[in-house]
């Protein structure tokens, strides 16, 4: 469901599958091994209390650990991560990665049993699914996804002491509310987890309102920037609904499998793909960002654009009709 999630934010302009593995493997393996070293060499030196290692230590490690991915990808791939959505996206999948291998062994400590559980077998598996799987899918992400965020604010931003102002921003936030999580549970009691719940989920619903509005931003800046091109003669205006709509992209992709066969389908998607990116590109120069080798890369899209129209098979034009 998670997963889906993200898949649904990422239909428009998807990003390179290799970069979501990539986001996922970090966060399972990398960011794993990362806060569970450092972890192992604080508690040994320290010797904290599992509350205190629980409700500061793992914040402070971990959330730095998941976000060194988007970092190093902000930093080394500038192209990647371009908006609001794209930071967003691999961070959800930073923290469902992370958050996959933890609850393995969440699951496996609460099956062989613990000094520290009162359940073992397989009803202290369950109870920890229930609780982990169920009513906190959503936590690693979340924490994560106010890191992404904070890169996508980045972006935007063209002063460098205003870009890490806003990383280091959130970042803290990426903690924060990590350790808001786990004090609650290590200090607060039923009591203090069901309010942390309750404000988590009043925070996941407001992330969520904010990925909807940016995703019908998304919408209306392809519609505008395909209309501009249009006028400019780089696309025929009757395929803008099949290039911007769900709806009609799929309505298209079907007539061309279906009237013209695999090769046309596979035009249509990789023009539809594309264009997508050719006019989000455009919208952000337009926007007056700035974006590396952007004129280029324009021109480079168009002309891959105009390769695919010998194959091409568009339904019908819909004249002024929306979907």
């Amino acid at each position: 469901m998670v997963w889906f999630c993200y898949w649904w934010l990422d239909r428009y302009e998807p990003e390179p599958r290799r970069y979501k593995i990539a986001a996922f493997v970090w966060g399972g393996v990398v960011a794993v091994a990362i806060a569970l070293a450092l972890q192992i060499f604080i508690q040994e030196t320290w010797d904290l209390s599992e509350k205190t290692m629980a409700s500061v230590v793992a914040p402070v490690t971990e959330e730095p650990a998941k976000c060194l991915f988007l970092l190093l990808t902000f930093v080394r791939w500038r192209r990647v991560i371009d908006g609001f959505l794209d930071g967003l996206v691999l961070a959800g999948i930073v923290g469902i990665g992370f958050a996959f291998i933890e609850n393995i062994g969440y699951y496996l400590d609460s099956y062989l049993g613990s000094p520290d559980t009162k359940l073992a077998g397989a009803e202290g598996a369950t109870t920890t699914f229930i609780v982990r799987g169920i009513f906190s899918p959503f936590a690693h992400p979340l924490f994560t996804s106010a890191f992404g965020i904070a890169l996508g604010i980045a972006v935007m931003c063209r002063s460098r002491v205003l870009k890490v102002i806003v990383v280091v921003l959130g970042l803290t936030a990426s903690i924060g509310l990590h350790a808001v999580w786990n004090s609650s549970l290590s200090y607060g009691g039923g009591r203090g987890f069901i309010q942390a719940y309750l404000a988590l989920a009043a925070v996941l619903f407001l992330l969520g309102v904010f990925a909807i509005v940016v995703r019908v931003r998304q919408v209306r800046v392809l519609e505008s920037s395909l209309a501009y091109v249009s006028e400019r003669g780089w696309i025929h205006p009757a395929e803008i609904p099949y290039l911007s709509r769900f709806r009609y992209r799929r309505r298209a992709r079907r007539y061309a499998k279906k009237n013209h066969g695999k090769v046309a389908l596979k035009a249509i998607r990789r023009y539809q793909a594309l264009a997508t990116q050719m006019s989000f590109l455009h919208a952000a120069m337009m926007s007056g960002r700035t974006m590396p080798h952007g004129v280029e890369r324009t021109y480079a899209l168009l002309d891959a654009m105009h390769e695919l129209r010998p194959y091409l098979r568009l339904p019908p034009a819909l004249g002024s009709r929306r979907g």
